[in-house]
């Protein structure tokens, strides 16, 4: 799958032979990869992203706003900035950990769909274990799904973007240029294009993920832990034009982080690096 003319993003199938290796290719040499024919189901999707938009519609939500020391529930709109970005983004979202609280109607599919991701996404990471060199698997504390077993900061973000209305101030998007935090991110085919991937030329690359197929971009605490081998992708969410302009966009990233206490390197925990990276974004206030 080819986006530009620098960057070829692969397409995998999960059951196809050496889906490992192309896998781990396509992280390798752009920082993202796309997943065909996983076993998440494509009607489990639709019903999560239905009913989190009657919530997004509700007064409800603001039950939910979240606290910063559990980082968990509601973010209200214009809560987030990317890192060193002074414009905060368009976007109000919901974190969605297993300390979370939410409305009754949406817990059976919610939960069973952060389930789903989690299981996946640890598989993904045995992908990229078994597909390394060597020497970047024993620069690891330890083997990467490892990481992540019963980890409490494993994290579905609901995202709504609404609709624009003309009024914006001048550079605000829906989510300015970032790199993830995590080690690797799973993103369930959004609602309305808009993701943008970065080249190592400083280009632009639209990202069309079908539905049905899962996008999975690696992230700094990857970057970290491999010292540099999986490099995390710069990317974002552009304004829609026209008429699209006008609709709203929902987006569902699960991210998998490892849990607190996980050297990412022999000086840095996980625990630590995610409050220092959350104070960038300004999603927790220095004391």
């Amino acid at each position: 799958m080819l986006y530009g003319k620098t960057m070829e993003v692969l397409k995998v199938n999960y059951h196809s032979s050496g889906a490992a290796e192309r896998f781990c290719e396509s992280l390798k040499n752009t920082g993202f990869a796309v997943v065909t024919d996983h076993p998440i189901s494509f009607d489990l999707v639709n019903r999560v992203y239905e009913k989190w938009g009657q919530f997004f519609n509700s007064e409800e939500k603001h039950q939910y706003t979240f606290k910063p020391e559990s980082q968990a529930g509601y973010f209200p709109f214009r809560s987030e900035n990317a890192k060193d970005s002074p414009i905060k983004d368009l976007k109000e979202f919901f974190h969605v950990y297993p300390r979370s609280k939410m409305p009754e109607f949406l817990m059976e599919d919610t939960w069973a769909l952060y389930n789903q991701l989690v299981a996946l996404g640890c598989e993904m990471l045995n992908w990229v274990q078994i597909a390394s060199p060597d020497a970047v698997r024993k620069q690891l504390s330890m083997p990467l799904s490892d990481m992540v077993t019963d980890s409490e900061e494993n994290l579905l973000r609901v995202i709504h973007y609404p609709p624009l209305q003309g009024t914006e101030e001048q550079g605000a998007i829906r989510a300015a240029a970032h790199e993830d935090i995590n080690l690797i991110t799973l993103l369930c085919s959004a609602t309305a294009s808009g993701l943008e991937v970065q080249d190592t030329k400083g280009n632009w690359h639209q990202v069309s993920c079908d539905p049905g197929s899962i996008a999975i971009n690696a992230g700094d605490m990857l970057q970290l832990a491999c010292q540099g081998y999986y490099k995390s992708t710069t990317h974002r969410v552009v304004n829609p034009m026209g008429p699209q302009a006008k609709l709203p966009r929902y987006s569902m990233p699960l991210f998998l982080h490892p849990r607190s206490e996980v050297n990412l390197t022999d000086s840095i925990t996980a625990g630590d690096y995610l409050k220092q990276r959350l104070l960038e974004i300004g999603l927790l206030k220095k004391k």
